[in-house]
């Protein structure tokens, strides 16, 4: 059997001039601020695809992603989609997510995001691992200027 792990990292402020819904691993959050960004600006499937991307070498955040926001399609789960597309055989046994924020309060809404990813990624929930962290404020993402995302993808072929 072979085995792949990917890392993937993203983090978006909060938009501060215009009204955007939070949108956090397919799930909108009921929150004052959206993250800013040309996309739904979803930080967590960004972090996911780049996951993905590291394993397959194909980066789709950045070029792919912007020919879709270009058409109108600033879903982030249809970049997630392109990442996933790109393991071709690859099974998904395993994510783990790291988020940093102060707010909006993650714990709430955990099942509603491991549930959303699992779907989202075509994979059972119970492969789904999620922490959050307020990072004690050291960061701009604890004094709640934004949101950063780490994660982590095992796959696995036969």
């Amino acid at each position: 059997m072979k085995i792949k792990t990917g890392l993937g990292q993203d983090s978006h402020a909060f938009e501060i001039k215009n009204y955007k819904p939070l949108i956090l691993g397919g799930v909108t959050f009921d929150h004052p601020k959206g993250l800013s960004g040309n996309s739904d600006a979803d930080v967590i499937l960004h972090s996911l695809t780049n996951a993905i991307s590291s394993i397959t070498g194909q980066n789709i955040l950045g070029v792919e992603a912007d020919k879709l926001c270009q058409q109108g399609i600033t879903n982030s789960a249809e970049y997630l989609k392109l990442a996933l597309n790109d393991l071709n055989g690859w099974h998904i046994d395993h994510v783990a997510i790291a988020i940093e924020c102060l707010v909006p309060k993650i714990s709430p809404q955990l099942d509603a995001l491991k549930s959303s990813i699992a779907n989202l990624m075509n994979t059972n929930v119970n492969n789904i691992g999620i922490t959050a962290t307020t990072g004690e404020g050291l960061t701009a993402f604890g004094k709640g200027e934004g949101i950063q995302v780490f994660s982590i993808i095992t796959v696995s072929k036969a």
